[in-house]
């Protein structure tokens, strides 16, 4: 079975790729790190550049983690994309990082960490950056 981790270059992802390595050590599991973008901006402050990539890489190859690392670029959004990916592999777990919104934030942009908890048929575990 894989651990799948929505990964963003923010506190909330670091969180989440931290919380996922937790539990593919306690459960003796590889780790899927996701990172995507639907690519309709020239700039997305979530689709992890090169240096972050790298961090990544190196963090978890020198924990030995056994692990897989994608970035998606389509016309899809996040939750599509990581909801897709868990129906189609071996996912026992999905792993994301949340941040606070305002109520009006949430009704205008919609909520992906809400989508994905909804979409997926293997539990969720949601967690917040330290100090959030």
């Amino acid at each position: 079975m894989t651990i799948l981790v929505g990964y963003v270059p923010s506190p909330e992802g670091e969180a989440a790729l931290r919380a996922g390595i937790d539990e593919a050590r306690r459960r003796g599991e590889k780790l899927l790190v996701v990172n995507t973008t639907r690519g309709d901006a020239y700039v997305d402050p979530h689709f992890a550049q090169e240096p972050d990539l790298s961090h990544v890489r190196e963090d978890l190859a020198a924990l030995g983690i056994d692990f897989d690392l994608r970035q998606v670029l389509g016309a899809r959004d996040a939750a599509e994309e990581i909801i897709d990916l868990a129906e189609k592999t071996e996912v026992s777990l999905v792993v994301i990082g949340l941040r606070r919104r305002s109520a009006v934030g949430k009704l205008i942009m919609g909520s992906a960490a809400q989508q994905i908890l909804l979409g997926v048929g293997c539990p969720v575990l949601a967690v917040k950056a330290p100090g959030a």
